[in-house]
Formats: structure tokens, sequence, C-alpha cells
């Protein structure tokens, strides 16, 4: 401390001599590394050459750090599919390998982000910093690392809950013409799991800059976005990204699948994804077969459906649920996609075009929907009154369609199309307004058992939302029974019934000789 300039050139001798030491010991290693050169460069796709170590769906960088994939490996060239801006990409560009194939960022920093399939945000908020990257192609879980779909998982939806229930691990696929409230029944089921433990992961694939926001807008404003990952692919990226963004999407779920969560994730929708596949497919020269689609086109929506499911207690116990959502031409349900689609998923909900000009909304078609494995898993409430309530329905809308026709009907047939029209006035619903299971299965009871036929049409509306009302007093006892009881008692039955039948005697026409409908035809 006496002669700091001496300890200064002590401290400094040190430094050079470890340095010194460090620089000797360095043995720089020759490691091979792999150029391509760029041959050729179209519309989101590239051709290269060279490589000769290159392996399917592997990641490529180009010289403007653009991304692509190996799609089509030949002996002479590469088909790359690009993942970005290609614009400034120009024959006779360097072209290097990554070792790597493409991947994604996962964990709990994404909830609450929007971000692109390369896991880039778009919300303008800081960078994701994540310590796990899984790859986007991944297998779907074997037979043996699964278990039945026994839980429900509640949309909101009076229609679905009741009559075309979804179960968690399952796959619901939602199709209908455009403008038809496809997203609208999605959306309506990611706001209904909030408080319910469901991580949600909405992949807009192709769509308009500003629905997607408008879809986020919502999500922000019912505070759904906390337990949401948002992934976009726009209209107007090239269509490589639409290609990958299903796939990110899925391993971004399938990782809190895997700590046992359960999860819902939306694909909306699997038809752009179609035509970017096809575009890329005929680009790079893949031989189209039915309606210009190529061969794979089952394939490339059959290996992302099957990652969704429902693993084994021992595995975590999480599950994934799908909602693939797809647009048809003109109701037309029997082309390509469609059926590829309701062959792969586990049940349909279609919406119908009559129904959404009448103003019926959701306007799903009970008779074209179905779910194929949500019945089993659907709440014991819910099961004492839906197969009653199906076939009324059902009922229903033949007698409506006989009775169009002019022709006489008899008594009987008359109180059967008049009950359907308060079961079809009762299942329509508001947008972003999810019903709670109590209010459900009380409005159900008291149609099943015939308590609203009473009520004037015109009323309708107005009574099922006091019905609704008093379900929130009914005692708690009860209330909880509808998510532990193997069926409802007779006890519970006969307090419910009470309920609704003195919350409607203030909707009962006050002249009794009056026919239970003013303006009904028959």
């Amino acid at each position: 401390m006496n002669d700091p300039h001496g300890f200064m050139q002590v401290t400094f001798e040190r430094s050079f001599q470890r340095i010194s030491r460090g620089r000797q010991s360095f043995s720089p290693k020759l490691r091979p590394h792999e150029v391509g050169t760029l041959l050729s460069v179209s519309t989101g796709i590239a051709q290269v050459t060279g490589l000769p170590g290159i392996g399917y769906d592997e990641i490529l960088t180009f010289r403007n750090g653009t991304l692509g994939i190996a799609f089509n490996v030949d002996a002479d060239e590469i088909g790359v599919v690009l993942l970005g801006d290609y614009s400034t990409l120009q024959a006779g560009a360097e072209v290097h390998r990554t070792g790597r194939v493409m991947d994604v960022a996962v964990g709990d920093e994404l909830l609450g982000r929007v971000v692109d399939p390369l896991g880039s945000p778009l919300d303008g908020r800081a960078p994701i910093i994540s310590n796990d990257r899984k790859a986007v192609e991944r297998p779907a879980a074997s037979i043996m690392d699964r278990a039945p779909v026994t839980v429900p998982l509640q949309t909101g939806l009076k229609v679905v809950d009741a009559l075309i229930p979804i179960g968690r691990g399952q796959r619901e696929l939602i199709l209908g013409d455009r403008q038809t409230g496809k997203t609208a029944i999605a959306i309506d089921t990611i706001l209904n799991q909030r408080d319910q433990d469901v991580v949600c992961v909405y992949c807009a694939i192709g769509q308009r800059a500003s629905t997607v926001a408008k879809v986020v807008a919502t999500l922000k404003e019912q505070d759904a976005m906390d337990y949401c990952v948002v992934v976009v692919a726009e209209g107007n990226d090239p269509p490589g990204l639409s290609y990958i963004a299903p796939y990110a999407a899925t391993t971004i779920a399938e990782h809190f699948m895997e700590q046992g969560r359960d999860v819902l994730i939306v694909y909306d929708d699997l038809t752009h994804h179609a035509r970017a596949y096809r575009e890329l497919s005929l680009l790079l020269r893949r031989p189209p077969g039915r309606e210009a689609f190529p061969g794979d086109i089952f394939y490339l929506h059959a290996r992302l459906l099957e990652r969704s499911t429902h693993l084994r207690p021992e595995l975590g116990g999480g599950s994934l649920t799908a909602l693939p959502i797809i647009e048809t031409e003109a109701q037309d349900i029997s082309a390509y996609i469609p059926t590829n689609l309701i062959s792969i998923t586990d049940g349909q909900i279609y919406l119908s075009p009559s129904l959404f000009e009448l103003g019926i909304l959701p306007a799903v078609d009970v008779g074209k929907s179905v779910s194929r494995v949500g019945g089993k898993a659907q709440l014991a409430a819910y099961r004492a009154v839906a197969g009653d309530l199906k076939l009324a329905y059902a009922q229903f809308e033949e007698l409506e369609t006989f009775s169009k026709f002019g022709a006489r009907v008899d008594e009987s047939s008359r109180k059967l199309i008049e009950h359907g029209r308060r079961i079809r006035a009762c299942l329509q619903q508001a947008e972003h307004s999810p019903v709670s299971v109590p209010a459900q299965v009380m409005v159900l009871l008291a149609l099943t058992d015939g308590l609203f036929d009473q009520v004037p049409m015109d009323q309708m509306p107005s009574a099922e939302a006091a019905i609704r009302v008093a379900a929130a007093s009914l005692p708690s006892v009860i209330q909880e029974r509808f998510q532990t009881a193997d069926s409802l008692s007779d006890a519970d039955r006969g307090a419910i019934l009470k309920a609704a039948r003195d919350t409607l005697q203030l909707f009962q026409p006050h002249d009794k000789t009056l026919p239970p409908s003013q303006g009904a035809t028959t």
C-alpha cells in the first residue's frame, strides 16, 4: 500500500503471465463446415446446391439471416422452405447448415405473449428468454402412454355442453362456411377456462392482422391472456411460416401437458394451413392429387392432431384438447380437406349459414354435429337430460320442415313444435357470455320438464335469463354435487325444478285460455 505503483506493476505482470500461459495452452481445432450455394429463389421457396450431408427438416441460414427448412432432399438439389423475408436473396449467395431441426422456445415465459412460429415476440414487449427449446415436429404419444378421456372440458355454451360435449384430451372439429361464428365458439371456450386451471394456446394461421388483433383485444378485455399463448402467422407472411405455425403451437402446448396440466389448443384455421402446404408443394414440384392437393395432405394433419391426447397418471396425467377450425365452401362438408379432418378428429361441430342468417346464435346444426368421445366424460347432471333434449330437438326440426309446406298438423305435433321452439330459444347465447354449470343444468332441467312451454316466445330470452340468475341462489351443496355426483338425486331434481317453477311464474300468461305462443302457426 506504501508503493501503489509497484503493486500495480506486480498485478499487470501476473495478468500478462496468465494470458501468456493461456495462449500457449490453446490449440485451434479445425472442423469441417458445409457451405452451399443458392441457385434460385421463388415465392416462399429456394433451390440450393451443395451441402452433401444435409438432413430432411434441417434448418439452413442465408446471408441476410433468413432461416429455411430443407424440404426436398434430392441428389443434386435441395428444395428449401423459407421462413422469412426473401426479397433480398439472390442466386449465388452462400447457404450454411445449422445441424439442428426447427425448434421453438417453450415454458411459462410464453404465457400472456403473442409470438410468431419462430418464437419472436409480436406484442412489442421484450424478447422471450427461455431455458428450454423443443422441436416443432415431435412424435405423438404412443397408445400405451394414453389414458381414457374422463373429464369434461366445459365450453360455457349450452348447446355444446349439453348436446355435443367435449372431453379433455379430445379433438373436436369446428367447421362451417365463412362468417358463421366458428372462431367465436373457440374464443368463448377459451374465455370459459378462466379459473379452471387450463392453459390455452390460440394459433392463427393465415389470418388478417386486423382479425388477430381483434381476438387478442378480446382476450385482454376478458382477462384471459394470463393463461393464454397466441401464435400468429399472418396472411402476408411467407407460406413457410403458415406451414410450421400449428406444429410450433402444439409443441408449446405439449410442454404444459407434459408438466401434468390441462391444455386447450385452437387451430384457426387449417384451411389456410392446407393451402399454404399445397402452395409450397406445387412450387417444389410435388405431384398433385385430388383437388390439386398433394397426396400426403392427410398425413400433414393426422400427425398434427394425433399429438392431442390425455396422458396416463404415471406421465403426469396432463391433457391436450384440440379444436381445429376448417372453412367449408357452399356447405360442402364432403370436400377433400373437411372429410380428411372429420375422419381424423373425434367429432365435429357444424355451423349452419341458414341458422346464422335467422339470428340463431351460436348457429350449431345439432343434426350434423356429433361428439364421439365427450359423452363418456359429460357430467352426470347433463346426461340426465341430454338424451331427451336431443331427441325432442330432432323431432322438432323434422316437424318444422314438414309444417313449412303448409300442411296441417295435429295437436300433439303442434305441442312438439312449440316445445322445440323453446329449446332452440334457450340454446341461443350471446357472444362472450359463458354460462356456468349450475345455470346450464337448471335451464336444461326446466326445458325437459316442460316448464318453459307456457312462456310466450317473445318473453323466452327474459325467462331464460331469470332462470340463470336463480341458479346462483341454489344451495351450495347442490351446486357442488353437479361436479361430483354420479347422478342427480330425486331431492336435488325436485329442489331445482321448484326454484325454476317459482321463477317462471312471473312469465306465465294471465289468461290461461290463450295459446302458449301468440302468432304460432300450424
